[in-house]
């Protein structure tokens, strides 16, 4: 049967990436920005064997579940894909992807999960975004329909990338997700720039000056601002010094000169321009620098929710060695080393390694240590040599999850715990499958780090059979 529109489609679930879930006819209807119990029009965009996908076209009934949007950008920007479903239903389905996870991908026994831990914040809760420039921003309809009527348009964009679309760019006017000074120094430094026509990146051609916008903060109200540039000018400079000299809020600000091809600067060197050469985050008594390319949970008030979680999964002995794999910049490491005779930390990244250093000295702990290099090869029989075998496992990797060779380590290994921290509950599920040729899970707890969006953290604790 051909479809291009289903009329009365009953959305019954949330699925992956964030998109609702109707069914027709034994046709499975994937629809973004629907909300579970809405009954709607959609028109198919996209058809494949068993599935199709869909965009909403009218509502005919209103799900009980279904709310205003607090952002102006919903439904173009695409950061916030659940603005639309009430906080509960949000948490409900997030619960409902871990089990989902656990029970048609892993083929391992598991007890009841506890209840997902919602986040403190459910607006204004990230630590950090980072913004685009761009030559010719994204025109929507209300645009679209000014430009037609012969009403003149700034063209210039500050914002988010257009999802699927590298090249265009959503202007950003007020976003929910962090707190002031945040969308003021976005608006003003976008101001500024074009009333002295300093030109914005055509990320097509590769020219112009400005790319990207980049501010954080933490939850004593510190800011800090990264720049990035594709040349120090004159007229560079005097954005800069604008910005430091109109907003005292920013206590690090930082350039940093990109002329490469993609926007990452991970592997650049910041200049500080003015301020501090970091903020810092407060967990419990421990203090952690953040540095202009430092890695941090970017919900600070529910890591320290999250790291509580693994720390009691862990129930750390003084006479225990930790493992802490993928540790970043220490923070969990740190976090769990007053328990812990030893806590040894291992991290891909150099920089992240040095933040992890700074911040054990800085803190007055002396029972870490820390390694850079590619987990699947410093995790060798040598590491263990050296530095004993673990009692405590934590991983908490990448999306994509473990390596197998990690996983294979780990089960040569034996330890006889390990705390499994994940924001993919579905590599996670994967990972456990092969975990459990020795190990049993003992608890499952999810926490939520990002309202408003379908991504979930889950923590499993494994005990060796």
């Amino acid at each position: 049967m051909k479809y291009s529109k289903i009329e009365n489609l009953e959305i019954i679930d949330a699925g992956a990436e964030g998109k609702a879930v109707g069914k027709k006819d034994g046709l499975t209807v994937f629809v973004p920005f629907a909300v579970p119990g809405d009954v709607v029009d959609v028109e198919v965009f996209k058809k494949k064997k068993g599935y199709a996908e869909a965009r909403v076209v009218n509502i005919i009934k209103k799900s009980p579940h279904r709310i205003e949007p607090k952002c102006a950008h919903f439904g173009l920007c695409g950061g916030c894909k659940w603005q639309i479903m009430d906080y509960d239903a949000q948490l409900k389905y997030k619960q409902k992807q871990v089990e989902d996870a656990f029970r048609h991908l892993g083929k391992f026994d598991f007890p009841p999960i506890s209840p997902i831990i919602p986040s403190k914040k459910q607006y204004e809760y990230r630590n950090k975004l980072e913004y685009t420039f761009s030559h010719l921003r994204w025109l929507d309809d209300e645009d679209m329909r000014l430009r037609d009527a012969g009403h003149p348009l700034e063209t210039k964009g500050l914002g988010f990338h257009i999802p699927g679309k590298f090249d265009k760019v959503l202007n950003i006017k007020d976003c929910v997700l962090q707190a002031e000074p945040s969308n003021e120094i976005r608006n003003s430094v976008k101001t500024f720039a074009i009333k002295h026509e300093i030109s914005f990146y055509n990320i097509r051609n590769h020219e112009g000056i400005l790319r990207n916008l980049i501010i954080r903060n933490n939850t004593k109200n510190e800011v800090m601002v990264i720049l990035s540039i594709t040349e120090m000018n004159d007229k560079t400079k005097q954005l800069l010094d604008f910005l430091k000299n109109n907003f005292p809020q920013i206590n690090s600000l930082f350039y940093v000169i990109n002329t490469k091809l993609n926007d990452s600067i991970s592997d650049l060197a910041p200049v500080l321009y003015a301020g501090a050469t970091h903020i810092s985050e407060t967990m419990e008594k421990l203090h952690y620098k953040i540095g202009p390319l430092s890695f941090f949970q970017t919900n600070s008030l529910q890591a320290l929710e999250l790291y509580k979680v693994a720390r009691d999964f862990a129930q750390i002995d003084k006479n225990d060695i930790v493992y802490d794999l993928y540790t970043g910049t220490g923070t969990i490491a740190l976090f769990v080393a007053e328990q812990a005779h030893k806590v040894l930390g291992i991290e891909y990244v150099d920089a992240a390694i040095e933040d992890a250093q700074y911040n054990a000295m800085q803190n007055g702990i002396t029972n870490t240590v820390f390694f850079a290099g590619d987990m699947k090869d410093v995790l060798n029989d040598n590491c263990t040599k050296r530095n004993g075998k673990p009692d405590v496992v934590i991983t908490d990797p990448p999306r994509a999850g473990m390596h197998p060779d990690v996983i294979a380590r780990l089960l040569k290994m034996e330890p006889p715990k390990i705390v499994y921290i994940s924001c993919n509950p579905a590599t996670q599920a994967r990972d456990i499958t092969e975990l459990s040729q020795k190990y049993t899970i003992e608890k499952i707890q999810p926490v939520d780090m990002f309202p408003h969006t379908h991504h979930v953290e889950n923590v499993v604790m494994m005990k060796l059979c």
